[in-house]
């Protein structure tokens, strides 16, 4: 029986307006589906037009300026039904999805749903649940003590995975796509009898416990951040009273 790691994957990732989840916009989306490795994958890329003002900080990183966004990109309400749709065709055929920091990225998509379709993520799989694959949770728990960040160009270079374009939705999607296929075959001791389920359920595990970690070391030097445990999506923040 072929391993999960070597089978059938898609991979999602965003471009955004910035780092938070609750105010910020997505800018660009991407889903790579790969049927085996070393196959051609099948890409569908998205452009929005977010309708708000595009910092030129989130400009620096994934170039993507106002003025070309407001040209190019279409409404965010038909995007953000296409996308959900999209994750919604893995998640009925049992595909897992890989999501580099998948509580940032499904985060904001919830949260554009909820803004642009009064809908949310999470009504999208109530019939097939979404199979998430993190590549950052399944690095950090599998190697748990390398020194050394786990953003994607970091996991890259540990995995000897290419990153070109980064910061492109589609080459980071891409570039995360094989980096969870190598943490597989690096691990495939501890790996390789799980199924996507079974993995699902177990990064929720090993997530909260990186968040109580980072929180308890955030405690001790003083930082007042606080870290959200909830993976792979996080919880609606209560309406204000």
């Amino acid at each position: 029986m072929t391993c999960w790691y070597e089978g059938p994957l898609a991979a999602f990732d965003t471009e955004t307006t910035g780092v938070d989840v609750e105010t910020d916009r997505i800018v660009s989306a991407a889903l790579v589906v790969q049927d085996a490795p070393g196959t051609r994958p099948r890409v569908t890329r998205w452009l929005v037009n977010p309708g708000v003002p595009v910092p030129a900080a989130a400009t620096e990183v994934h170039g993507l300026t106002q003025e070309h966004l407001q040209r190019n990109g279409r409404w965010p309400a038909p995007v953000m039904y296409e996308v959900a749709q999209a994750l919604a065709e893995q998640a009925a055929v049992g595909r897992p999805v890989v999501v580099m920091n998948a509580p940032f990225d499904l985060t904001l998509l919830d949260r554009e749903l909820r803004r642009h379709r009064a809908s949310s993520l999470s009504r999208w799989f109530e019939r097939s649940p979404l199979l998430v694959l993190d590549p950052r949770v399944l690095d950090k728990h599998l190697d748990r003590y390398r020194k050394g960040r786990r953003t994607l160009a970091g996991l890259c270079a540990q995995y000897e995975v290419a990153l070109e374009e980064a910061h492109d939705a589609t080459a980071d999607a891409a570039a995360a796509l094989e980096v969870t296929r190598a943490v597989g075959r690096r691990f495939a001791a501890r790996l390789e009898r799980l199924s996507p389920g079974e993995l699902h359920t177990l990064q929720a595990v090993w997530h909260a416990a990186q968040a109580r970690g980072l929180q308890a070391w955030f405690a001790r030097t003083g930082t007042e951040e606080i870290v959200d445990p909830a993976w792979p999506l996080r919880p609606d923040l209560p309406a204000a009273a």
